[in-house]
């Protein structure tokens, strides 16, 4: 999810791997999944959202329409590969999808030291993925420390590596992500936040071979991943298609109710004028939608800030943030 001068640092993968992993984590408005090529006896089902992943000429990676695409389209959906919600919303929306809790609809587990809560019984299912971990250990002494500290992706580390014990994915999931240039402070940071992490699943006597992948190199590669690649996750409510009528659904009033790590998602690029944008509902699901008409073999572009600041803003926190200046027209422009 980088742009301009952080285009060399990008983690490049061949292009028909790309393409095949868009086609096989993205997916179309309708479906959670879907195959490249649908079976014959199959000629209802949803095909592949129209977009491919390859090499641009300045920005590495980005994702092209493979046909004209009209101004509200929506383009595809996505379902996060990690999520957790922020320390002030941890009993304020469900700890699998970040949907938020109704008083009347709220399953609330007392098997951590930490409660949580999930919208429905299928939500507190499917995160057994890394609950049925996360409960064996005693997590005060690192949630307490990144609490402190105001550190929130530590918090998805510990949950993906949750699930990396669990079987539910592999440890190099993340791998095809780029990682973010991490300053030597921030690196001290993280060398304590891991000797911390591990050191709670050595006392919770974890198999060794359990734990084997849990190295320092791991931690801070997965981290510096995560920091570039997560969003801010913003419910905006509502009927969904009201939501497609407006780009103004892009800005939610309601703080960040948590973060959330996808993989087709973090290979669009920056541009200060996007031509699609995400939108959150009522949990954790992106879907893009187009803001304007779009041509066959353009890129697709999101604005990874608050497209409405002044350029000055914009290049101060896209450069802090996300370690590129942003060279898109309306920044060459001076707008």
């Amino acid at each position: 999810m980088l742009s301009g001068a952080a285009a060399t640092l990008r983690h490049r993968a061949p292009s028909h791997l790309l393409h095949l992993r868009c086609q096989m984590l993205c997916s179309p408005p309708s479906s959670s999944l879907f195959t490249a090529t649908s079976p014959a006896d199959l000629p209802t089902r949803p095909g592949p959202p129209p977009i491919r992943v390859a090499l641009t000429e300045s920005a590495g990676r980005g994702v092209f329409a493979t046909r004209g695409i009209g101004s509200g389209e929506l383009i595809h959906s996505a379902k996060p590969l990690v999520t957790h919600p922020s320390a002030s919303h941890l009993l304020k929306v469900c700890y699998y999808c970040l949907r938020k809790m109704g008083k009347e609809s709220s399953l609330v587990s007392d098997e951590s030291p930490s409660s949580y809560c999930f919208c429905c019984e299928g939500c507190r299912e499917q995160s057994k993925v890394f609950s049925e971990v996360e409960k064996r250990a005693d997590w005060s002494s690192y949630d307490e420390h990144c609490r402190l500290r105001g550190l929130k992706y530590p918090f998805m580390v510990k949950r993906l590596a949750c699930m990396v014990i669990s079987g539910a994915v592999s440890a190099d999931c993340l791998d095809i992500l780029q990682p973010a240039n991490l300053p030597q402070g921030t690196l001290a940071e993280m060398e304590e936040e891991f000797k911390l992490l591990k050191y709670t699943f050595e006392k919770a006597q974890f198999q060794d071979e359990l734990i084997a992948f849990l190295t320092e190199q791991w931690y801070i590669s997965v981290l510096a991943r995560i920091r570039v690649n997560a969003f801010r996750i913003e419910l905006v409510g509502g009927l969904y298609e009201d939501l497609l009528t407006s780009a103004a659904a892009l800005v939610a009033t309601d703080v960040s109710v948590g973060n959330a790590v996808y993989m087709m998602p973090s290979f669009y690029n920056h541009d200060c004028d996007p031509n699609i944008h995400i939108v959150w509902v009522d949990n954790a699901d992106a879907k893009l939608k187009a803001l304007c008409d779009i041509k066959e073999g353009e890129e697709l572009r999101i604005c990874y800030i608050d497209a409405s600041m002044d350029q000055e803003a914009r290049q101060k926190i896209l450069a802090e943030g996300f370690g590129f200046q942003c060279c898109c027209l309306r920044c060459l422009e001076g707008d």
